[in-house]
C-alpha cells in the first residue's frame, strides 16, 4: 500500500487531475467548492495496472495553506508536482518544491498540466527546460515530466504507467512492529463515534487493539479499520488508514496527534537537529528566535538553540535544538519542516537526530557536536541492530564481526537494545556463541512456528500436539537454532512439549458420538480387563484417531502393537507383579498367565513391555525386577 501526495502552486490543477485519475474529487468542504482551492487535505485513490492501490493525498497550493500542505506531505511515499502549462513556475511551485526536497522525497513526477491550453508545442519544451533548471539541484532533479490536460484525458495513461514504475522501484516501508499513525484528520461518524485517519507507518494495527493517543497518553480500542473505504482486520505500513477508535472522545484528539500502541513512544518536548537552510531566506536566523516545527501531521512553536555559532545564514547547515513550547512525538530519523511564524516564511528543514536528549546542550561544546555527528551517520545500536537483522538468528561472535563495532561499542549497544526489547537473546547465558535474533525478525519466526502448530491441532484435534521432528522440517530451522527456539517457547510458555509439542492451551476433547463409541469400548475392556479387544477390533469400534488420541491421553496403554489395556488394569497387573517378585524373588511367563487367567499373548507382550520401561528384567526363563 502506497501513498502519493500532490504539491504546486494554486488553480495550477491538482484537485482536477485526482479527479481525472480516480474518479473522485478531493475537495470536501463546501468553502473549498465554493472558492474552487484545496484548504484542508483531501484525499482520493486509484488501481494501478498492477493491481496496486495507491491512496492520494491533495494538499493546498495557496500560500495561506502552506501548513496544511505540510500535514499531508510527510507520510507520502512520492510526490506529483504540479506545474500548469499555462503559468509556468509559480513562488508556492518554488516553495513547494523546497519543502520536497527538505524532506528528501526523491521519488516524484513533475505533471505538466492543462497542456490542452498551450497550443504552441515549442512553449512547452520552453518550460520543461525552465522547470529542468528549477529542479537540477533539489533531489527531484531525475524526476521525469509529463504532460496532462485533465480536461481532454491526455496524458493520464502515460502517468499511470510512469507512476507504477516508480513505486515499483521504491522498497515497502519496513514493519518495525511499532506502529505510528499521525493523525491528519479527526472528526465523528453517527453509529460510530470517533474516527481518525492518517498514514500509518513503522507496523501494523489490528481490530481490537489497545491504543493510546500522544501526547496527551489517552487510551482506546480499534473498533475498526478502513482503507480507502473498505474495512480491514489488519492496517499495513505504508497505507491510509482509518481508525474507529471507542473510549476516546472526538473533542479529545486534534490534528498532529499520533495513534500508537501503549509505552512503545513517549512524547518530548526538546529535539536535536541538523538543519539545511534554503537559499533564499529573507533572513539568517539567530540563536533564540521563535520557529514553527512541523513534522509529521503535527505543529508546534519551539524555540531554536543554535549549536556551535550564534547565526545560521541562507544556504548553511548547523545542529540545532529545539525546545517545544507543547510535547510532541517525532522518533530519530524523522524528516521535519521550519517555518518562521511572522512574516510567514519556509526557512529550512532536516532530520531529527537524536528525539530523547538528556538534557539542555552547552551551546559550544565539542564533544556534543561529536556526538550528534556520529548520530546523524547512525548510532552504534542502529548499525548493531541492521547487523543482527542481516542475519536472522545467529551468534553474538557473528553479530559483533558482521558489526564491526569495537568492544566498548558493541557492549553499550547490545545492552541497549537488549534493554529496548530490539534484541532477543534466545539463550539465558550471553556468551560468543548465544543466539540472538532481531525483534522484528523473532516476530516472523515465532508466528510462523506458532501457526503450525494451531493448524496442526485444527487439521488433528484429537491428537495431543505435532511431533518435534515434524515441526522441526515444516519451519527449516537448522537443528541447534531449532532446539534454542523451542525450548525459548517453552519456557515462555507459548509452547509445551511432552510427547509433543502443542499450544498451553491445547487439549483433546470428543464429541457427543465419540464418547458413546468411547464408553461402548470400555465396556468391552471391563467383561474381560486382561484378555482384551485386539487393535484392529478396537479401531474398527472407534477409529484411529479416536483409539491414538485415547492411548496418547494415558487412558490406555500400548503394552505391543497388538495388545492394550486401560491404564487402571495396567497398573493393578504392574503391582500384583512387583508383590509376587518381592514374595518369591522372580516371576514367570506362565504364573503371570495364571495370576490373571489370560493367554500367553497378553502375559508375554505385557512382560516385554515392563522389561523395555525397565520395571523388570530377564534372567533365564524368568523376570526379577531391574
Amino acid at each position: 500500500m502506497r501513498v502519493i501526495g500532490t504539491a504546486g502552486h494554486v488553480d495550477h490543477g491538482k484537485s482536477t487531475l485526482i479527479e481525472a485519475l480516480t474518479g473522485t474529487h478531493p475537495d470536501r468542504l463546501k468553502e473549498e467548492q465554493a472558492r474552487e482551492m484545496t484548504i484542508e487535505l483531501g484525499f482520493g485513490w486509484l488501481m494501478l495496472p498492477n493491481s496496486e492501490q495507491v491512496g492520494i493525498v491533495d494538499v493546498p497550493g495557496h500560500r495561506d495553506f502552506i501548513e496544511n500542505m505540510l500535514a499531508g506531505i510527510g507520510g507520502i511515499d512520492a510526490a506529483l508536482l504540479i506545474i500548469a502549462a499555462d503559468e509556468g513556475i509559480m513562488p508556492q511551485t518554488k516553495e513547494h518544491l523546497a519543502i520536497l526536497d527538505l524532506l528528501g522525497i526523491s521519488s516524484a513526477i513533475i505533471v505538466l498540466t492543462k497542456t490542452d491550453l498551450a497550443s504552441d508545442l515549442s512553449w512547452l519544451e520552453l518550460l520543461e527546460t525552465d522547470i529542468r533548471l528549477a529542479v537540477s539541484d533539489t533531489a527531484l532533479q531525475n524526476a521525469s515530466i509529463i504532460r496532462v490536460s485533465a480536461k481532454n484525458k491526455t496524458g493520464l495513461n502515460s502517468l499511470i504507467s510512469n507512476l507504477q514504475s516508480l513505486l515499483e522501484n521504491k522498497p515497502n516501508r519496513p514493519n518495525l512492529h511499532r506502529p505510528r499513525l499521525p493523525i491528519d484528520r479527526v472528526f465523528s461518524m453517527s453509529g460510530f463515534g470517533t474516527v481518525v485517519t492518517g498514514t500509518l507507518s513503522d507496523g501494523e494495527l489490528k481490530v481490537g487493539d489497545e491504543i493510546a493517543i500522544l501526547p496527551s497518553g489517552l487510551k482506546g480500542r480499534i473498533r475498526g479499520l478502513q482503507t480507502h473505504k473498505k474495512k480491514e482486520e489488519i492496517a499495513i505500513a505504508g497505507s491510509r488508514t482509518a481508525v474507529n477508535i471507542s473510549g476516546i472522545e472526538t473533542d479529545s484528539i486534534q490534528r498532529g496527534d499520533v495513534l500508537v500502541h501503549p509505552n512503545q513512544y513517549q512524547a518530548t518536548r526538546r529535539i536535536d537537529a541538523k538543519l539545511n537552510l534554503l537559499k533564499d531566506i529573507s533572513t539568517s536566523i539567530q540563536h533564540g528566535d521563535e520557529v514553527k516545527f512541523f513534522v509529521g501531521a503535527s505543529e508546534g512553536i519551539a524555540i531554536l538553540r543554535l549549536l556551535g555559532t550564534e547565526e545560521l545564514k541562507a544556504g548553511e547547515t548547523g545542529w540545532i535544538q529545539l525546545e517545544l513550547r507543547e510535547p510532541i512525538l517525532a522518533v530519530r530519523g524523522d524528516r521535519y519542516i521550519l517555518r518562521r511564524p511572522s512574516p510567514s516564511e519556509t526557512l529550512g528543514g532536516g532530520t531529527v537526530v537524536d528525539h530523547q536528549p538528556k538534557g539542555r546542550h552547552k551551546r559550544f561544546d565539542e564533544d556534543v557536536l561529536k556526538s550528534l555527528e556520529a548520530l546523524s551517520h547512525g548510532s552504534p545500536a542502529e548499525v548493531l541492530l541492521e547487523a543482527t537483522s542481516a542475519l536472522g538468528i545467529a551468534p553474538i561472535k557473528e553479530v559483533k564481526a558482521k558489526s564491526r563495532l569495537d568492544a566498548e561499542q558493541f557492549e553499550k549497544a547490545f545492552n541497549e537494545l537488549i534493554s529496548n526489547q530490539q534484541i532477543i537473546l534466545l539463550e539465558g547465558n550471553k556468551n560468543p556463541e548465544s543466539l540472538i535474533v532481531s525483534f522484528t525478525e523473532w516476530q516472523k519466526i515465532k508466528e510462523k512456528l506458532l501457526q503450525i502448530v494451531d493448524d496442526y491441532h485444527k487439521q488433528y484435534r484429537l491428537r495431543s500436539g505435532i511431533p518435534k521432528e515434524e515441526l522441526k522440517n515444516k519451519i527449516k530451522l537448522p537443528n541447534k537454532v531449532f532446539n534454542v527456539v523451542l525450548e525459548f517457547l517453552i519456557t515462555n510458555h507459548e509452547l509445551r512439549f511432552t510427547k509433543f509439542v502443542s499450544k498451553p492451551e491445547h487439549k483433546i476433547k470428543f464429541d457427543e458420538q465419540e464418547q458413546l463409541q468411547i464408553q461402548k469400548l470400555k465396556r468391552k475392556f471391563e467383561e474381560n480387563p486382561y484378555a482384551t479387544p485386539s487393535v484392529k477390533e478396537c479401531q474398527a469400534e472407534v477409529g484411529e484417531e479416536i483409539l491414538n488420541a485415547l492411548i496418547e491421553s494415558d487412558e490406555f496403554i500400548a503394552v505391543s502393537s497388538d495388545v492394550l489395556f486401560r491404564k487402571k488394569d495396567f497398573d493393578n497387573m504392574v503391582d500384583k507383579i512387583k508383590s509376587h517378585i518381592k514374595q518369591n524373588g522372580q516371576i514367570t511367563l506362565a504364573e503371570v498367565r495364571d495370576i490373571f487367567s489370560t493367554t500367553r499373548k497378553y502375559a508375554q507382550a505385557l512382560l516385554e513391555y515392563l522389561d523395555s520401561i525397565q520395571v523388570t528384567v530377564r534372567k533365564e526363563d524368568a523376570r526379577i525386577l531391574k
